[in-house]
């Protein structure tokens, strides 16, 4: 009888925790949401981003253990960014002709890179793909809502590490493998032109806004995002071997 009065006490103080911890995290969830929506199409609306990632931070009150080492906090940003990015991809509202030619962008890169031992320009970029510049902006900017970097989906571009942690109890072999992934993708990142370099940094390890980061390196908050597309599609080709 006195283990049952303990389960049900210990049921309810975990349900109370799981309240407290989510109330006390809502913000985390609406800042992830703004911090998303910058990078989405028009028709991904807020309150969906913000739907879905309260339910990825419910998830991570409920399975979050400190023994793991890593902060509440952290982990919960993984599993909320985690919970909206899948809300977007049931959306499936990036026609597969963008992503068709953000490859064709991709490998175009890599050929002249290949070719010339540096990072290609835009103009060398276009020329490659025998399209003119406007056409070429045109292609960055419907690759902009498309994820940066994704472990398990290298060809569809995702968030860089965020995506990589996922599964309580990952195989050690795969940890060898992610490891190895990240250590690539930073190897990579370190080689791209210092402007696309600071953007990554004000975006991600920052957390501004496109507009922030046109204000401070002086170009429009559209040539900000045409810059980080650059930037996702340069680092898809350098990490070609992934593939």
């Amino acid at each position: 009888m006195s283990s049952a009065r303990d389960y049900l006490a210990e049921r309810e103080e975990s349900r109370e925790w799981a309240r407290r911890t989510v109330e006390k995290h809502a913000p985390l969830v609406n800042r992830i949401a703004r911090h998303l929506l910058a990078r989405m199409p028009a028709n991904v609306q807020i309150d969906d981003l913000v739907q879905s990632g309260m339910i990825g931070l419910l998830d991570a009150a409920k399975k979050y253990d400190h023994t793991k080492g890593a902060s509440f906090e952290t982990y919960a940003g993984i599993r909320i960014q985690g919970a909206m990015l899948d809300e977007v991809r049931k959306g499936d509202w990036t026609p597969r002709s963008v992503h068709r030619k953000s490859r064709e962008v991709a490998k175009a890169i890599q050929k002249i890179e290949a070719r010339t031992g540096r990072n290609a320009s835009e103009k060398e970029i276009a020329g490659e793909l025998k399209i003119d510049l406007d056409t070429y902006f045109n292609i960055l900017k419907d690759s902009s809502g498309t994820r940066l970097f994704s472990f398990d989906e290298i060809n569809e571009s995702a968030d860089p590490a965020l995506e990589l942690v996922e599964g309580d109890l990952p195989d050690p072999a795969d940890n060898m493998q992610q490891g190895r992934f990240r250590e690539d993708l930073a190897s990579a990142i370190d080689t791209l032109p210092e402007r696309e370099k600071l953007v990554l940094s004000l975006y991600y390890d920052e957390e501004l806004n496109l507009k922030e980061i046109g204000e401070i390196i002086g170009v429009s908050e559209s040539r900000v995002s045409q810059i980080h597309s650059l930037a996702a599609l340069r680092l898809r080709s350098k990490l070609s071997v992934w593939r």
